[in-house]
């Protein structure tokens, strides 16, 4: 079982949502803690609160993952600062709602260099220090739209399948190596992703943070590739692209885009 205690995670996203709720558990825990968000006073009152409440170290680093050299300005900084990095969890995202081509282009390069571009960078700057030492741990928030297209959220989707395709493959270089590499892949969840989009989805058909993320350090510990925090129907949805022919998948899947009303 990965040593939580003394050990350090860097938590991209940490200032709301999942991100957040990561870094209270981790904290609790007896985890040092590097909080990434571009959320600088959010970020440093969290990193401030945790340090105090629970005597670890936590340090708040305001950066934008939608700049392509942030992966190795964060890298120089705790180089710097002479701080080592145990566990990654890369759980900043973005997702936007609504046609494709309702989107200004820059949104959507944005919405890929966040999800793919900054998780990779991430990845292999301190998945290659992990390796060295012989020991580490990556935690890479996919999604249950991984497995499918996903119309009205199509850029979003195909960032999530490239996530759950990369750690998969990942994992499996790495295997002996020491360092574990996981993606979970959660359903709804009631954070503030959907915040200021139009959803029909209520918060009680949603699962909760907490539980999001108990379920993913448990999989994390039982050296899960793949894990599925979320309700049962969520992972039953996950069997459709593999059971039926995909374009019946991509309707299926535009139906229920339309019904949480993500369509406009």
């Amino acid at each position: 079982m990965f040593v939580y205690r003394g050990s350090t995670a860097l938590i991209t996203g940490a200032s709301k949502g999942l991100g957040k709720v990561f870094a209270q558990t981790l904290a609790a825990r007896g985890m040092n803690l590097v909080l990434v968000a571009r959320s600088a006073e959010a970020l440093q009152a969290l990193a401030t609160d945790l340090a105090g409440r629970y005597g670890v170290e936590s340090i708040a680093l305001d950066a934008d993952l939608g700049d392509p050299d942030a992966a190795q300005r964060i890298a120089q900084e705790l180089e710097r600062r002479g701080v080592q990095v145990d566990l990654l969890i890369n759980n900043a995202g973005l997702g936007l709602t609504g046609s494709f081509l309702s989107h200004d282009l820059r949104k959507k390069q944005s919405e890929i260099q966040v999800n793919v571009h900054a998780l990779t960078a991430l990845s292999h700057v301190f998945g290659g220090g992990m390796a060295k030492r012989g020991s580490g741990g990556i935690i890479n928030l996919a999604s249950n739209a991984s497995f499918q297209p996903l119309p009205y959220m199509a850029t979003y989707a195909a960032t999530k399948a490239f996530v759950l395709s990369f750690s998969e493959a990942l994992q499996f270089e790495l295997a002996g190596t020491g360092v574990h590499v996981m993606a979970a892949c959660p359903g709804p969840t009631a954070t503030s992703f959907f915040d200021g989009v139009s959803t029909n989805v209520s918060p009680k058909d949603m699962d909760s943070s907490d539980s999001v993320v108990q379920q993913t350090l448990k999989a994390f510990d039982q050296r899960k590739v793949v894990a599925y925090p979320g309700r049962t129907s969520v992972r039953a949805a996950t069997w459709l692209s593999r059971l039926l022919p995909r374009a019946l998948v991509v309707r299926i899947a535009a139906m229920a885009s339309g019904k949480m009303g993500l369509h406009g």
